[in-house]
């Protein structure tokens, strides 16, 4: 993602527009919540038509516009197919799962989030998730859902998550990321499944006896909506469609119009289908992609006077970000400081990248994939998940709360062992 020159370079100030939509986010629904719920769409509006007009009238960029655009409606065009796909699908849980089987749900699902994305595992996923532990469901079951499935189990391959996507886009091997990202991936999940464990264990023990006892034994399982599988494979098919423009995401929503007027009324009832998540995520969504062009612009002009230089920094750097901003722009942001700091083309230069500086892409993908569970901004699939678990009466953390509780005392310290053990100068792998 290139500045079209370095006059195009925005004013800092302009960055305030995307501060104020993550304090939006962030805020309104404690200090608000009638007035954001019906008002949120506005807000979006709002401050992420101020930050365009600024590209078209100030910066007489109107291109950056057009390319951020191109990538929102890619961005809701995979997000809502897989959406409604994925609520055509029902799988059937009668029963109460016990800890192990939650730990094996969990790592099925992350295995499954880089064969269908985690776009596509964390809706196809989340439902049965919630109906497993129906009787003891807390909003922690929903936060590991989301650092596991949603963000961290999509590391290894370009499916898995759009950031490394993006990066088999510029010529990354297909490959190339399962065999350099193995190891931090599973030791990132190994931990969190640990955590996991401990905190389901004694969640279950809480249970009443009588779930503990007979409700386990009588677990069953039941699929419906199969057609959708087909379209589910279209929509996946469609991901590798470069040109002509705009043809894969017509691809994915005739595949998901095609899943919604088939799926039996039955199914999406069983499913409690809805498109209001998928509203939320669009107008939220709208209003972060805006805002955060001037972040990001500011960012690539500046890359040579941050100090990146060695894997840590990259890891940190585009891990921090990630957090806050959509990881895939992100990830396309270091991408280019880092081939700025190798001296080389980001559009030709990959064989020789990866051959001298292939550690400071390792470091990008695990950042930018595993930081974006870091707030529920990061990655599209969260807001997705929470919307869904609230819709299923599922008490979530709010943003704040997610953050405090859950991201920082858990999943920090797993990314800084993480950090430690392959980004450092004392690193064992």
């Amino acid at each position: 993602m290139l500045l079209a020159s370095v006059s195009a370079t925005p004013s800092a100030w302009m960055i305030l527009p995307f501060v104020g939509m993550l304090l939006a986010i962030a805020v309104m629904p404690f200090v608000a919540k009638g007035h954001w719920e019906r008002c949120y769409h506005r807000w979006s509006m709002a401050l992420g038509v101020l930050s365009i007009g600024y590209y078209f009238l100030v910066l007489h960029n109107p291109e950056r516009v057009v390319h951020t655009g191109h990538e929102y409606l890619s961005f809701l065009a995979l997000i809502g197919s897989l959406f409604t796909v994925a609520g055509g699908i029902h799988i059937m849980v009668k029963g109460e799962a016990k800890p192990w089987a939650n730990v094996l749900y969990l790592l099925f699902a992350a295995g499954t989030a880089n064969l269908i994305g985690t776009t596509g595992a964390s809706m196809l996923l989340v439902r049965p998730w919630i109906r497993m532990n129906k009787y003891r469901v807390t909003g922690f079951h929903i936060v590991f859902f989301i650092f596991i499935v949603s963000n961290v189990a999509g590391c290894l391959t370009p499916i898995g998550d759009p950031p490394l996507f993006l990066g088999y886009l510029k010529g990354v091997p297909f490959w190339w990321v399962m065999q350099h990202c193995w190891a931090a991936w599973g030791v990132a999940i190994g931990l969190l499944l640990g955590v996991f464990f401990i905190l389901d264990t004694w969640n279950f023990r809480k249970a009443p006896r009588q779930i503990r006892e007979a409700e386990t034994r009588r677990e069953t399982w039941r699929f419906g909506g199969g057609l959708n599988l087909f379209f589910l494979a279209i929509i996946l098919g469609a991901v590798f469609i470069n040109n002509p423009p705009f043809l894969r995401e017509a691809v994915m929503v005739a595949a998901a119009l095609a899943s919604y007027f088939t799926t039996s009324r039955e199914v999406h009832n069983a499913n409690d289908f809805s498109l209001a998540p998928l509203k939320e995520v669009a107008w939220l969504f709208f209003g972060i992609f805006a805002t955060m062009m001037p972040a990001l612009d500011l960012l690539q002009a500046r890359a040579s006077v941050l100090g990146l230089e060695t894997e840590m920094h990259f890891y940190w750097g585009a891990g921090a970000l990630s957090g806050v901003l959509d990881n895939a722009p992100t990830y396309l942001a270091f991408l280019a400081a880092a081939f700025g700091t190798a001296g080389l083309p980001i559009e030709s230069g990959m064989p020789e990248f990866l051959a001298s500086h292939g550690s400071y892409l390792i470091a990008i993908s695990v950042g930018a994939v595993f930081f974006g569970a870091m707030t529920y901004i990061g990655n599209g699939p969260n807001f997705m998940v929470k919307a869904i678990a609230d819709q299923a009466k599922v008490e979530t953390p709010g943003f704040f709360r997610y953050i405090i509780c859950y991201s920082a005392p858990i999943l920090l310290p797993v990314l800084f062992v993480v950090g430690m053990l392959f980004f450092s100068r004392w690193r064992i792998f």
